[in-house]
């Protein structure tokens, strides 16, 4: 399968049976022959051990990059002036609300419920953590000196803010602008070309890092690995039911039962392909023809939403950073914590909405708040189930700041929102053109 082929569905598939056997090998060698020295010693931590190590490297590569050219590309858009004004000032608004309550959830479960503790790894690793800096200190650091430096040590909030900066340039600087925001536009191509080449590698890395997971660890770390998956898809689905439901309802008046009877096949898409990306037309035609947004409104949003909209990426990074600072015992303090905020949201607006990219920001994360990028081994196997449904919870955020903003501009047809089936549909909208 060639990155030009690249087949969600396929690839998800091949990474699911990746990690069941995996599982299940790693399980073999561990209750049969895994003290045996030449299996410890050339199988699992001999070429299982480099190949899972190498694909966390491939990811760990791809963070400044993809980072970097999707921001400069995205915001160089975003700042259009003929786009911008209010209906993008209130889409933003909005998104950025979104994201920073699913992250402040999801840490706050992480915190409460604690996954991580008691799956501590079967071998003390002694890790020297820095000293982290004032909150303050984070912010003034948020300014790059030496961008070049920031982009080399991996430095993301700098790198983040540097790229914004280039991409509000580019949008204000005319004829030349556009044309180096073609070039950017052409390397974000590239990028993702890159990123849909490492993970074809996925079901491979999978295997390997699986296997040795089963192999060296007992059952207390698979307990809470599932701990974690199940926190995850519970705040997941608590995300998506209630809090765009009150936000819809208090902001909107508008019916959340009736919006997600009418999202279902949109949610089903999502799932299916785990791309926010590739369901940006069943998203846009379902909230115009079924949900009564007008295409001025939602042809922005939409599109908008998808490149900056990453709540269920934003849920699973912050419960994901707690369960690897619990799994390896490191107290994070206030401070860390307000970073991870802070930076979950800014990155989201460089969350490309393509499957896997997630894991590629969470390395960033985890680095920031002096965590071990190598802790990702322990959720990767599990991930390819929760990013289908972290895209689906991204398209219904979509979809109802979509709904928000069209109500509150007059532009959200309530018969076409309330009407019960398609042929209701149907006929409504050739009796509004008729008047």
């Amino acid at each position: 399968m060639s990155a030009d082929s690249f087949d969600h569905r396929k690839l998800s598939n091949r990474i699911l049976l990746a990690m069941g056997l995996g599982l299940a090998f790693g399980i073999a060698l561990n209750v049969s022959v895994a003290e045996q020295e030449w299996v410890k010693s050339f199988l699992i931590d001999g070429l299982l051990t480099v190949v899972g190590e190498m694909f966390v490297r491939f990811l760990s590569m791809l963070v400044v990059p993809l980072v970097f050219v999707s921001l400069i590309t995205g915001v160089g858009a975003l700042s259009d002036p003929a786009r911008l004004g209010r209906v993008g000032g209130k889409a933003v608004g909005l998104y950025m609300l979104t994201t920073g309550i699913a992250i402040t959830l999801a840490l706050t479960a992480a915190v409460v419920i604690e996954p991580g503790v008691g799956a501590s790894p079967s071998v003390t690793v002694e890790r020297e953590i820095a000293a982290q800096p004032s909150f303050g200190q984070v912010l003034i650091e948020m300014v790059p000196r030496n961008p070049v430096a920031a982009m080399a040590n991996g430095d993301m909030l700098p790198i983040i803010v540097f790229a914004i900066l280039i991409g509000l340039s580019i949008a204000m600087a005319g004829s030349a602008g556009e044309r180096v925001g073609n070039f950017f536009s052409d390397f974000n191509v590239v990028v993702m070309r890159l990123v849909g080449f490492v993970m074809l590698l996925a079901p491979y890395g999978v295997f390997a890092l699986i296997t040795v997971l089963g192999a060296t660890t007992g059952w207390d770390t698979f307990l809470g690995v599932l701990k974690y998956v199940v926190l995850v898809l519970v705040m997941l689905v608590f995300h998506a039911l209630v809090t765009y439901s009150i936000l819809l309802k208090v902001l909107s008046g508008l019916s959340p039962r009736v919006f997600f009877s009418k999202m279902r096949g949109v949610l089903a898409f999502a799932f299916s392909t785990a791309s926010s990306g590739a369901t940006i037309p069943v998203t846009l035609k379902t909230v115009e023809q079924r949900l009564g947004a007008d295409n001025k409104v939602a042809s922005f949003t939409v599109p908008l939403g998808a490149t900056i909209n990453m709540d269920g990426t934003a849920i699973m990074q912050g419960i994901a950073a707690g369960f690897i600072a619990q799994y390896y015992a490191v107290d994070l303090s206030m401070t860390q914590y307000l970073m991870i905020v802070l930076m979950v949201i800014m990155a989201s607006i460089g969350a490309a909405g393509v499957p896997g990219v997630g894991l590629v920001l969470l390395a960033g994360v985890l680095t920031s708040v002096g965590l071990p990028a190598e802790g990702i081994a322990l959720i990767l196997g599990v991930d390819r189930v929760l990013d289908m449904t972290r895209t689906a919870v991204n398209v219904t955020g979509d979809a109802t700041v979509t709904c928000i903003v069209a109500k509150s501009e007059g532009e959200l047809d309530l018969d076409v929102f309330y009407a019960r089936d398609k042929d209701d549909v149907a006929r409504k909208i050739p009796d509004q053109a008729a008047s």
